[in-house]
């Protein structure tokens, strides 16, 4: 019998940007949790019709102190960015942005996409790499047939397979589809801790049954996970993971830093267009204002500590 104890995280609608805004299901950060490993962030989306929805249209941005995983399952967004990156994301291709010390972009959905649907991450950066310069990377992991499952390595490693990406700390992400019905093991490294975001089915992490926008967290100690598909059809799942992240961090609207100073230089910076965050060509409109800083102190934040 599997006794790995898992927390459910469910997730809360947030409108992204805008009037006609696309909502998205949002399970990290929250209360009970605020990082798993060193993901922070997590938002989920779709499948949405963009002719209902208006699809996505976030207009120039800034982020610090984190990068920006995206992953679909289905569309295609088109990414602009300060560094003069021009790529666009497409299901089951990585685009990885590190801010940095700071950076600014543009997500917009192709003219072509009449369905959006995928999973928008943020990681952490360590206080060593905060600063770091702004960078862009982008991998199509191969598909990995497993019996009774097939995975798609992002970031780091999952049975035998790994992924080029260098990351600042150690990480995991994939996505895995489960065949109806059935169950797979995973070997995992027991210093992670892991998350595992399910997009469609129903789906059993060790005992405890996850529905979808639901996000299972497993603690560290375990070398296996086993996912169960109690689905009659195919399950989708994401699964991340991590070494435990033991810094605080301060998180408000695109920015981490590590005190209420660091959100409010970086605002500043912002709201004056410095160069810090350099600019974006080839976006029809102009760049997001920030919004204002609550009136009280920014406080820093981690996850309870561990057993």
């Amino acid at each position: 019998m599997d006794d790995t104890e898992v927390e459910v995280l469910t997730a809360r609608d947030v409108p992204l940007g805008g009037p006609r805004a696309m909502t998205v299901r949002r399970t990290l950060p929250q209360r009970s949790r605020t990082l798993i490993g060193a993901w922070c962030f997590a938002d989920h989306y779709g499948p949405d019709e963009v002719a209902s929805s208006g699809g996505m249209d976030v207009a120039p941005h800034p982020h610090t102190g984190l990068q920006t995983v995206s992953w679909l399952f289905a569309g295609e967004i088109e990414h602009r960015d300060s560094l003069g990156s021009h790529a666009f994301v497409r299901p089951g291709e990585l685009n990885l942005m590190t801010g940095g010390h700071g950076i600014s972009h543009t997500e917009v959905s192709s003219p072509g996409t009449t369905v959006l649907h995928g999973v928008q991450l943020w990681v952490a950066l360590p206080e060593r790499h905060r600063h770091t310069a702004r960078d862009f990377q982008h991998h199509a992991p191969k598909p990995v047939r497993l019996d009774g499952a097939e995975l798609r390595v992002f970031l780091g490693t999952l049975a035998g397979e790994t992924s080029p990406v260098p990351t600042f700390t150690p990480l995991l992400g994939a996505e895995l589809l489960l065949d109806a019905g059935a169950t797979v093991t995973l070997p995992v490294d027991p210093a992670f801790e892991h998350g595992l975001l399910v997009d469609a089915g129903d789906v059993r992490l060790a005992g405890t049954l996850l529905r979808p926008a639901e996000l299972g967290y497993a603690g560290t100690g375990h070398s296996t996970l086993t996912l169960t598909n109690e689905s009659d059809s195919p399950a989708r799942t994401v699964l991340l993971g991590g070494t435990p992240f033991d810094e605080e961090i301060v998180m408000w609207w695109n920015f981490i830093g590590r005190r209420h100073q660091d959100i409010v230089e970086a605002r500043e910076e912002w709201e004056r267009a410095s160069e810090r965050f350099g600019h974006v060509d080839g976006y029809p409109g102009d760049r997001l204002p920030a919004p204002a800083l609550p009136n009280a102190t920014l406080a820093p934040r981690r996850n309870p500590p561990r057993a």
